[in-house]
């Protein structure tokens, strides 16, 4: 087995990041070097067969190459390059109606059956203390198929040189805009999953993800005052090309007060107006604690839905079975019987999914074999359903999964992780804009920041990374300090209107955290500008006594 380590990230501008980094180091060349399809069922089948005749009533296998390249930078110098690759294959069986899973990254035929027979063991011994017996939602078989990222540029054939360059590049403009440091990172993701079940499904995925995270500190050397803003991209399901800028990628935050960005990403534009911005806030007016009606950008609002929607629509959350990593669900069963429990205002449409082009959660199957689709989790405000794979589906009477069982390693065994959940846009023509113009007090909020959320996510609060006054209809002046505070019902019945589909664009989290032993998810966040009114400001630069 091999073993998760992490990769510690320090300094002023991040504080302290663990990354995790799965499976042996390997140079960049090897990066490109698949394992062929016929290898991969050779193995599965081999594991399928020596689960069925130890008595596994269903088995699926996941044979899986995971590969990671990092680049960090700070300042004018490269930190460090990671390339890691990690490789095996994971057997999930039901046998006398309980689970059993077994890994290992011998990939000899031999090794492959011995797993399968391990899983089977498990299984047995499980089932002795079961009390009920594993229900999976049927799924029909679909034969040998394939699906990839669709992707212009492969990462992985990009040089390191190149990357590092364009990293330093930015630094620079940072530095130049106002920032006292940067810090830039490349994350780069390829996963090459082999699915495989009793089913008779056998399917060979390709998935490509990236995320270029900065941040631009400035520091006033005479006070040791410190403020930082960072970067405004997306973490994303594509390939190198995000970060060859579009200009008709390129749109205009409300008032002009920042370039924002859709399908590509323009680095170097935006770490010099992170430094600008960051050199700025060091002279901001500190806000006034007080309700505001709040207009909320998509960089900022993605943190929020995941945080007081995606999370806790979880069904193994809803259950109490899952509660690691900020606890359960005030969304209960009761409360969606009901048919009429009020999440959000009328204009709230929440949507999950795992198809959209471009997003973290796009695969073409999920962890079961299950084809990826999409569902509505709240509609007109109204909480309609949850996020179910195959074990969980009929509990809330469903006939199929909902697609969003994710391992994070062929080691580990797959289970239920948040889909991409997203706010539709509205109906009406409707611009951030003019969105602002009939607000007499309010705060525009742009990026995501610090956030706290209780076990039941329910009461929250959240920070940002640039806040502008509204006073009047028009943008003010720069703000500092700024959090708001609220519950996840109140906060979504008070959405008063929503910016159309011109506007909507993704966030994201590329190191979702979820379970015991913790594993690592990636989900995206779309949403157009919002506005909520009357949400209550605190001060967070106060200090009591």
């Amino acid at each position: 087995m091999e073993r998760r380590t992490f990769l510690n990230i320090s300094g002023l501008a991040f504080g302290t990041m663990l990354v995790p980094v799965f499976g042996r180091a390997i140079a960049a060349e090897e990066l490109l070097n698949p394992m062929p399809v016929a290898a991969k069922k050779l193995l599965a089948d081999t594991a399928l067969n020596a689960a069925t005749k130890a008595g596994a009533s269903y088995c699926d296998v996941r044979i899986g190459r995971y590969l990671n390249q990092y680049v960090i930078t700070r300042d004018l110098n490269v930190e460090n390059v990671v390339n890691t690759e990690s490789a095996g294959i994971g057997v999930r069986v039901v046998c006398n109606g309980a689970y059993g899973f077994a890994a290992t990254n011998d990939m000899s035929p031999d090794g492959v059956a011995g797993a399968a027979r391990q899983a089977v063991a498990i299984a047995k011994a499980n089932a002795k203390l079961q009390l009920e017996p594993v229900q999976l939602a049927p799924v029909k078989g679909v034969g040998e198929v394939s699906w990839a990222t669709p992707v212009q540029k492969d990462w992985r054939t990009v040089p390191v040189k190149e990357k590092a360059e364009l990293l330093i590049a930015a630094n620079k403009a940072g530095m130049d805009g106002g920032a006292t440091f940067m810090n830039s990172m490349l994350f780069q993701v390829n996963q090459q999953k082999y699915f495989a079940s009793t089913d008779g499904s056998y399917i060979d995925q390709d998935i490509q993800r990236m995320w270029a995270p900065l941040t631009a500190t400035a520091v006033d050397k005479g006070t040791g005052k410190f403020r930082s803003r960072q970067g405004l991209s997306a973490p994303v399901g594509m390939g190198y090309e995000y970060l060859a800028a579009r200009k008709e990628d390129k749109i205009k935050a409300a008032g002009g007060v920042a370039t924002l960005y859709t399908t590509s990403y323009d680095i170097v534009e935006d770490a010099r107006a992170a430094g600008r911005d960051a050199k700025r806030k060091l002279t901001a007016k500190s806000v006034t604690p007080g309700k505001y009606d709040l207009v909320l950008s998509p960089e900022h609002l993605w943190l929020t839905i995941h945080e007081s929607v995606g999370h806790p629509t979880e069904l193994d959350r809803v259950l109490g079975y899952e509660a690691n990593y900020a606890g359960t669900s005030f969304a209960t069963l009761d409360k969606w019987e009901t048919k009429k429990f009020n999440y959000g205002s009328p204009l709230v449409n929440i949507v999950a999914d795992k198809v959209t082009p471009g997003s973290l959660g796009a695969v073409g199957y999920d962890d079961e074999g299950v084809k990826c689709k999409r569902w509505g989790i709240i509609k007109d405000g109204i909480l309609v359903n949850y996020q179910a794979t195959r074990d969980q589906a009929h509990i809330i009477g469903e006939k199929e999964s909902h697609g969003c069982s994710y391992a994070d390693s062929w080691s580990n065994v797959q289970f239920q992780r948040m889909p991409n959940v997203s706010l539709q846009a509205g109906k009406k023509r409707l611009s951030p804009d003019e969105m602002v113009k009939d607000i007499k007090k309010g705060i525009y909020i742009v990026g995501d920041g610090s956030f706290s959320i209780d076990q039941q996510r329910y009461n929250f609060q959240f920070g940002g990374q640039l806040f502008y006054e509204i006073n009047n209809g028009k943008i003010g002046q720069m703000l500092e300090d700024v959090a708001y505070q609220s519950n996840t019902q109140e906060f979504w019945n008070a959405c008063s209107a929503l910016c159309d589909e011109r506007d909507w664009r993704m966030g994201g989290s590329f190191f979702d955290g979820k379970g015991q032993p913790p594993q690592i998810s990636i989900v995206s966040h779309g949403a157009s500008t919002a506005r909520f009114n009357g949400i209550n400001v605190i001060n967070t630069a106060r200090k009591i006594g």
